[in-house]
């Protein structure tokens, strides 16, 4: 059995490992813990508290500024292992596989909660999950932005957003995904769990979410209810809601400039960047080439990308399509060009977008939601956005689409700043924490 890629595969590399019969204690110590805090502080007792969750590892001074981090494993049905691109692109690395426990594809109900210093002796009530974005990890997306060489800059500072809100008073945690493009809806499942997890640590009725990117549709999937079958509903613990390049009102990206993207994606062609394709097939140094595994649309039994198929929605009819692309037509609108084919966005935004049903569904006017977007579309290395105003990744418009939000308690527009630099930037840092006061 291949450790790299089982899904319940042992880990065997944590300094501190919990046996199976202090879990049970813990767990339902952590239960009760949760139950007579939502009692005491006159809340309602979360609905998932019950959910089977597994502490298998913690692992004490982690370094870039965090106290602890520890792997969780839901066994709840409907978790399911996700598929992951075979040459490796997709797999947990750096710090991440160890905390795995040395599993590179994990099985997507486990998941990382990471405990900023000063977690157990902040001053601020309301306690902050951090939910990191599509491609990425809670260490570089939070702690140390330079962490994989781009931070969308010249220079990358060597803290970030973890440490700038500890250092205010707040009591800081994130989570870490198993899968770097999962599924949304089981991932807006493990936000919950998280949630409930910091609730019963603290005794507190209610966390305050800081969602980046991709991380905003599972976070704001969970404070929606738009959830599996399967899921559980949202129990009324989250405060308030902020949104960092969050595609609130989805994007096109990857159909808009298809041609060029995909020659970052195929591998055929050279291209090994952990992204979907638009094209099912494409010429690639004069032979024509299928890479099933890589397309927004499930093809071939193959769906490794199904979290950026639920970002999905058209932008053509505002801003238009960028028509300088080879075979751009047949890219966004489906068909076979000169050079690929495909389905053409309208049909992966039927697979399953849920920027729809996000909308429609709306966040709780009970939980109050802050929008902050970037203006920059200079995102070094990077194809940018540039049909209308974003941040080279998201268009602000986008970003900034309240559509569903019961409550908005604040919108701001960052002109200076591009997708990445939102994370991290001082005078975004400041706004983000002007909001959670």
């Amino acid at each position: 059995m291949n450790p790299a890629r089982d899904p319940h595969a042992a880990s065997g590399m944590s300094p501190v490992r919990d046996g199976r019969d202090s879990r049970r204690p813990a767990a339902a110590l952590a239960a009760v813990l949760l139950t007579l805090a939502a009692l005491l502080l006159g809340a309602p007792p979360r609905a998932s508290a019950a959910a089977p969750l597994t502490l298998e590892a913690t692992y004490p001074s982690p370094g870039n500024g965090w106290a602890k981090v520890e792997r969780y494993l839901d066994t709840t049905a409907g978790f399911h292992a996700e598929q992951y691109p075979a040459d490796g692109r997709g797999d947990q690395d750096g710090a991440r596989l160890t905390y795995f426990g040395g599993v590179r594809q994990p099985f997507s109900g486990r998941f990382l909660l990471y405990s900023a210093a000063g977690w157990d002796t902040g001053s601020r009530q309301t306690p902050v999950l951090l939910v990191h974005g599509a491609n990425d990890n809670a260490d570089r997306a939070w702690a140390n932005p330079g962490e994989s060489g781009s931070c969308g800059a010249s220079g990358c500072p060597s803290t970030g957003l973890a440490q700038y809100l500890a250092s205010t008073g707040h009591r800081v945690f994130a989570i870490n995904f198993a899968h770097k493009n999962g599924d949304n809806l089981m991932q807006a499942q493990a936000v919950g769990d998280a949630v409930a997890l910091i609730r019963a640590r603290l005794g507190v009725p209610q966390v305050d979410v800081v969602a980046w990117s991709k991380g905003e549709v599972a976070a704001r999937a969970y404070v929606s209810s738009v959830r599996p079958s399967w899921g559980r509903a949202y129990a009324g613990d989250v405060r308030r809601l902020v949104t960092l390049g969050g595609p609130n009102g989805g994007l096109d990206y990857v159909y808009a400039h298809g041609w060029a993207f995909s020659l970052a994606t195929w591998p055929a062609c050279g291209g090994s960047a952990n992204a979907p394709s638009p094209h099912l097939f494409m010429t690639c140094y004069g032979t024509y080439t299928s890479q099933p595994c890589l397309g927004v649309l499930p093809s071939g039994g193959h769906d490794c990308y199904p979290g950026q198929r639920q970002l999905l929605a058209r932008w053509d009819g505002t801003y238009g399509v960028d028509g300088t692309a080879q075979d751009w037509w047949t890219t966004y609108y489906g068909g076979q060009g000169f050079y690929t084919s495909g389905q053409g966005i309208q049909a992966a935004i039927d697979a399953g977008s849920l920027i729809g049903p996000l909308q429609r569904a709306g966040v709780p006017a009970a939980v109050r939601g802050y929008l902050l977007a970037g203006g920059s579309a200079d995102i070094p290395g990077v194809l940018n956005e540039n049909r209308g105003p974003s941040d080279g990744i998201v268009f602000t418009a986008s970003a900034l689409d309240t559509t569903g939000i019961g409550t908005v308690g604040g919108t701001r527009l960052l002109a200076g700043l591009n997708h990445l630099e939102l994370a991290w930037a001082p005078e975004s840092m400041s706004q983000v924490d002007a909001w959670l006061d």
